[in-house]
């Protein structure tokens, strides 16, 4: 058995306890064997303690954050900062340079409007990676465009890892930013960034990362990376939609302008002038999202709870089966570096006779749950010749049965299509 051969052949073993995470999810309690959810680079699923923790928020701490000074509203601007804290402890960044966002792709918007605009001139480099999301490339390509500057792209070698040695100019003093993505939604390739941006320092480069598929799966540490930004999001680490994080380092911090103005970010204001408050309340202007902040510190504390590093063990070990299961079926393609210990939870595949779509549908009508498409990343497809994948990916709730009936269906697909 492939399952067999994991466990002797690797530092992984079968303890791993699925059923008593699993339990902490309702959606997937209530579902039983009918769902087999598959689809975690897109979002992931939430404990029963982020849903108390916003359900707790409405119902027992909910005031005004910043703006009041009675108790209640005291409390919830005590809990905001609290839970700002906890996400600062979790990539080991200062307090005040972890900035709440929508998502990551706000904070990443936030960046290139807010900080490279005003520095990109005509002739000037910035560099994305061939494997990024769209939220990490169509920002800076805009930028490009209106500046008439030059967007530059790092390939990819034939394993799906970045080919650093090939990219003439990169770390020139003609280069404002490198863009990339710690982990790849489509390749499952975790990339270097602690290498790029040691090189990038060199040059007085600035390094954007896109941690969307990295924070809360893999260690994350923003100092010993020493990038010049970090954005992530809740809802793909057990948190809720609607929230994410921006990390900067001081000094960019005070160079970049907030993209949205409006209450609570303001110092102080005439009729000519305005005067920002410091970072991080200059970048968070309006309402706060007090229970979107409380469900992603709750989501920090189930990892720490459950062990990440064990739950990540567990993982590879799902990565690794699927990777042995879907090589053994015929016609088949698949896509990033074969060794489960060199990429994430994230496998993407094509079939030669069957249309990804196809496939997503059929394994939906068995129940299992993958992503079909392009994934945002329609420059990747491009590269690698294809308008789509199928995708499956995986969180520590999963167990290799579900990869068994993902096989299942997508056996069900070849015959159908044979």
């Amino acid at each position: 058995m492939i399952l067999d051969e994991i466990v002797q052949n690797s530092s992984l073993d079968d303890t791993f306890q699925v059923e008593k995470i699993r339990a902490d999810f309702p959606l997937l309690v209530n579902a039983g064997d009918s769902l087999h959810y598959l689809d975690n680079a897109a979002t992931s699923q939430k404990p029963k303690a982020v849903i108390d923790a916003i359900s707790n928020c409405y119902s027992e701490h909910y005031g005004p954050v910043h703006r009041g000074l009675y108790p209640l509203a005291e409390e919830a601007s005590q809990r905001y900062e609290s839970a700002r804290t906890t996400l600062a402890k979790f990539i080991n960044a200062p307090d005040d340079q972890l900035i709440f966002t929508r998502s990551t792709t706000e904070s990443i918007n936030m960046v290139a409007q807010g900080w490279l605009r005003s520095r990109l001139s005509k002739g000037d480099q910035i560099w994305v990676t061939r494997m990024e999301h769209h939220a990490n490339y169509l920002p800076w390509r805009a930028l490009c465009n209106e500046n008439d500057a030059k967007l530059k792209i790092i390939e990819l070698r034939q394993d799906g890892s970045l080919d650093l040695d090939s990219c003439i100019g990169l770390y020139d003093s003609t280069t404002k930013l490198i863009a990339v993505t710690h982990t790849s939604n489509v390749l499952g390739t975790i990339n270097p960034v602690k290498e790029i941006c040691a090189k990038a320092a060199e040059q007085g480069i600035a390094v954007m990362v896109d941690a969307a598929q990295s924070v809360g799966h893999i260690p994350v540490d923003v100092i010993d990376i020493d990038c010049d930004f970090l954005a992530f999001s809740a809802h793909k680490m057990f948190g809720p939609t609607g929230i994410g994080a921006l990390y900067g380092k001081a000094e960019r911090l005070v160079e970049m302008e907030p993209l949205l103005l409006g209450g609570g970010m303001v110092d102080s204001i005439n009729e000519c002038n305005s005067v920002w408050m410091p970072y991080p309340a200059k970048f968070e202007a309006g309402s706060q999202n007090l229970a979107g902040a409380l469900g992603f510190a709750a989501a920090i504390n189930w990892l720490h709870e459950n062990d990440m590093a064990v739950m990540h063990k567990h993982v590879i070990g799902l990565t690794q089966y699927a990777l042995d299961s879907l090589s053994k079926l015929n016609s088949i393609e698949i896509y990033g570096p074969r060794n489960a210990q060199q990429r994430a939870g994230i496998v993407s595949f094509n079939l030669t006779d069957v249309h990804p779509h196809d496939v997503g549908q059929i394994a939906g009508e068995l129940g299992v749950a993958i992503r079909a498409g392009h994934h945002c990343c329609q420059p990747l497809m491009q590269y690698i010749g294809v308008a789509a994948t199928a995708r499956a990916s995986f969180a520590p709730y999963n167990s290799y049965s579900d990869i068994d009936v993902l096989i299942e269906a997508i056996n069900e697909a070849h015959s159908m299509f044979a």
